[in-house]
């Protein structure tokens, strides 16, 4: 059973609209992490809870390129959520991207942090 969240939603819409800002600015090319992007909410224990907020995004939010967003190792954990399991692989690849079992062999040398270039 999963656990729910003890936040209230009109707080988790807030949090999820804000998440779907920053990851508009990550850069084609370039890759972040949930953490980097939840450190620069402010909210550094809250990674999880970013991507919750992008495997949501696909439902009528306009254009967020949440498959630029990967965890700190560099793996496409959030590739579920993209329809089938390969398209978040097939979206970083257009973008130049190495991709070998499920995780992103340019990861630090592609990584945008927020906190730092924004």
């Amino acid at each position: 059973m999963k656990k729910r969240s003890s936040v209230p939603v009109s707080d988790n819409e807030g949090f999820f609209s804000r998440v779907y800002e920053v990851t508009k600015l990550v850069p084609y090319g370039r890759i972040t992490s949930y953490g980097a992007i939840a450190r620069y909410l402010s909210t550094g224990g809250s990674a999880r809870m970013v991507g919750w907020a992008l495997n949501s995004s696909h439902s009528g939010h306009g254009y967020i390129p949440a498959h630029r967003v990967v965890n700190r190792n560099g793996i496409l954990t959030g590739k579920h959520h993209f329809g089938n399991s390969s398209t978040m692989k097939q979206l970083l690849e257009n973008e130049g991207f190495t991709v070998e079992d499920d995780r992103v062999v340019e990861f630090h040398e592609r990584f945008w942090d927020p906190g730092v270039e924004l």
